[in-house]
Formats: C-alpha cells, structure tokens, sequence
C-alpha cells in the first residue's frame, strides 16, 4: 500500500510517494529524463520487504510543479529539493539513496554538497555522472592528448546538442518519441519494448519539460567544472551496454570519493526497467553493508 503527498520549497510542490516497510531503513529513489516515480515500477516489489521506499517526481515531471524558466532547473536546485524531500520523510536520520540518468546527475549535485555528510548515509548512482567530475576527465584527458574516452562520451552525448537548441526538438519529442518511447527504447537498449511500457500519461510533457534540465547544466558544468567531494559512500552501477552514458566516464571517480564501490550490470541505459532485481539486489546489499558498518559493534 503506498501513500501519498506534496513537499513545498519556495513555489514548488514536488508529488511524493511513499511505500514499503515504514520501519526499515528509508531509500529514497529518483528518476530522471523522461521519466516520473512511476521509473521504479519494476524496482520496488524487490525493495519494499525491506525498506521504506520514497520516491517522486522531480520538477518539471509528472504531477509536481513545472518552473517556466530555464535558470530554475539549474542542479543546485534540483538538489535542494532532494535534502527538501529528504528533510520532510526523515527529519532525524539519514536516508539511502538511489538514482538513475539525470537523477543520479542532481543526487550527485547533493552528496557533495557539505550537508551531505549528516542528511545522505549512501547513494548508489545508475547510469548519470556528477557533471563536474566528468567535465574535468575530458578536459584532462584531451590535454594529456589521450582524447579516445572523451571521444567516446562525446559521440553518446551528441543528441544533447541538438537539445540545447530551444523549440528544436520539440515537434519530434512530442509527436513521434513520446508516442514510440516503448519501441524506441527497446530498440536503444536491445530490449523487449513491453519492458519500457507502460509510460506516465505526462510523457509528452515530461519530455519536453525536461529539456530545461540540458540548457541549464550541460555547458555550465562541462565547460567550468568545480572540484567536488563526498564522503559520502557511493556504488557506481555500471550498465555496461549503455548507450548514452559510458562507463569510460567514470575512470576518475575515485579521486572525489572517499569510499566508492563499482558493480558491473550487463545492461542498457534504462535498467531500473529491464534488470530492475539486479539492480535492486545490488542497492540493497550495499545499503546493508552501509547499515552494518554504522551499527556499534557488539561488546564481548
């Protein structure tokens, strides 16, 4: 059975969905482009034995506030809207959290921020990287005239380019990607489209919506990266077949975590669809080992 509510910070209200254990150790999930809560679908019958499960929609997406201008999905943010959520679910402890696509990009935003440390006990990143720390990989690598990893990144991210471009893309989105996402994800991912189905009745808009996240970020974090660090423990999924997101681009995650963890999935992009009991296995093994390293050891 799962609950209902609405989280305010400043003019938004983010729709929010709670399930699972209400005694168990809280994971909060968040989704990315295109997607809305409803991403987990497949994901939370594995976790909900065992967690408290959060999860919502983040601004711009299904039933949550839709902020007119593009400034206003910047990923500082969309990560003080994650600690807004993360505050009202569970104002005396820290949360675990899991994340895919631009999801796992503003969770990334979070756990380095300073706050992190007392409000985030974990995070598991699928399939989206912390922009800083890729933006400063390529830079280096093309510098040190080592350009094959960037290049590869670079070709998976081209389409992003094309999202930059206000109004472009629009009329394909709308018209034929949102009435296709099934098929077309099946066929990105070499998938069984009945696995990406069904979508959010707010696709269309979500799609178009969500393009904001790309103007407002992807050039500002790439071409200025900060030096960002956490000491937060992170498990990097890995899906191996992705398309959009390389795992080459995450070769340096090391230098700006404390304590990384690194699990290969034989997956595309879109895994919280296709291998959602992996993925859910990986999470909550490495949340219990979290969990068992922050219990006091038994006195003998």
């Amino acid at each position: 059975m799962s609950t209902t509510s609405i989280v305010t910070r400043g003019s938004v209200d983010l729709h929010v969905v709670e399930e699972g254990d209400p005694d168990g150790p809280v994971l909060v999930l968040v989704h990315g482009w295109p997607d809305t809560h409803t991403l987990w679908d497949r994901v939370v019958p594995h976790l909900a034995d065992e967690f408290r499960i959060v999860r919502f929609d983040n601004r711009g997406a299904g039933a949550s506030t839709v902020p007119r201008a593009v400034s206003d999905f910047r990923l500082e943010h969309l990560a003080a809207d994650l600690f807004a959520v993360i505050d009202a679910v569970s104002p005396d402890a820290p949360v675990h959290v899991l994340a895919h696509d631009w999801g796992a990009v503003l969770s990334w935003e979070a756990v380095c921020e300073t706050r992190a440390a007392g409000r985030i006990a974990s995070y598991t990143s699928v399939s989206g990287p912390n922009l800083d720390h890729l933006g400063t990989w390529m830079r280096e690598r093309v510098t040190a005239l080592r350009p094959a990893g960037p290049l590869e990144q670079a070709v998976a991210s081209s389409y992003t380019v094309l999202f930059q471009i206000p109004g472009l893309p629009v009329p394909a989105l709308r018209w034929w990607f949102a009435r296709h996402w099934p098929g077309f994800v099946g066929f990105f991912d070499r998938a069984d489209p009945a696995a990406i189905a069904p979508v959010a009745p707010t696709l269309a808009d979500d799609m178009v919506n969500g393009l904001k996240l790309y103007r407002a970020n992807i050039r500002r974090r790439l071409f200025r990266p900060r030096e960002r660090h956490t000491t937060v423990p992170v498990q990097l999924v890995q899906n191996l077949r992705d398309k959009a997101v390389r795992p080459v681009g995450y070769e340096d995650t090391y230098r700006w975590v404390s304590d990384l963890r690194r699990v290969p999935l034989d997956a595309g992009h879109w895994s919280p669809r296709t291998h959602p009991a992996e993925l859910a296995e990986a999470t909550a093994r490495f949340v219990r080992d979290v969990e068992a390293k922050k219990s006091p050891s038994p006195h003998r």
